[in-house]
This record gives structure tokens, sequence and C-alpha cells, in this order.
């Protein structure tokens, strides 16, 4: 489906006007429901294709998932056991964890495998 730049605008302005209407008590029935979903399928179809988003880098990954469990740098290196110059490393990009450390960070950072591959 080939959607304009008009129709994008028009769902999301009638997406603000459904969504104070139906809730999670209202039926996949109810005309709004299903006016709502329809327009959300609109919405995100236009948006992965004018609008997509790039997988997060290893060291995105990394700096998220620090900020997010409020550790420090310093913390994470002594919990994998590198140093935390190496840690500065894979934040600024300078370098890539081998496959041992990716598997360290995955399981004491909560990150899938997968994202720190690139999947």
């Amino acid at each position: 489906m080939n959607i304009t730049a008009q129709q994008y605008e028009f769902a999301l302005k009638r997406i603000e006007e459904l969504l104070p209407i139906v809730d999670g008590q209202t039926s996949e029935r109810d005309s709004s429901a299903i006016e709502l979903s329809l327009l959300s399928e609109i919405v995100i179809e236009y948006e992965t294709l004018n609008y997509p988003i790039d997988k997060p880098t290893i060291a995105e990954l990394i700096d998220l998932a620090l900020e997010e469990r409020k550790m420090t740098q310093k913390e994470l290196a002594r919990e994998i056991g590198v140093s935390p110059s190496r840690i500065n490393d894979f934040i600024t990009g300078r370098a890539e964890p081998s496959l041992k450390i990716a598997r360290r960070l995955c399981v004491t950072l909560g990150i899938t495998a997968s994202a720190i591959l690139g999947l």
C-alpha cells in the first residue's frame, strides 16, 4: 500500500481522537476499536518505510544498559573482568568485545545475544 504524507497525518490526528474513546474494556468488535486498529496499521507502515530505525550498535546497547541499571563503567568492568578503559573502548566504538566478553556483557547487562550480534 502506498500511503501519502497527507494520509499519514490524517491517521495520526484521528488516532489522537480515538485514544480517549478506546480502552482495555472496549470490545474488539467496536467500530472505534476497529478504526483505531486500521489507522494504527497505516501509521506503522508509513513510519516503517519513511522513518526506519537502525539497529543499535554494541556501544549504544552497553551505554543504554548501564544507564538503565544505574551502573558505572567501573562497576561493569569489575563484574565482567576487564579494565574500565576497555569498557570505555566498547562504549566509544574504538573496540568491539570478543565473543567471551560479549557473553559476559549479555549476562551482566541483560542484553540478548541476538542484539549484541546485530541480528
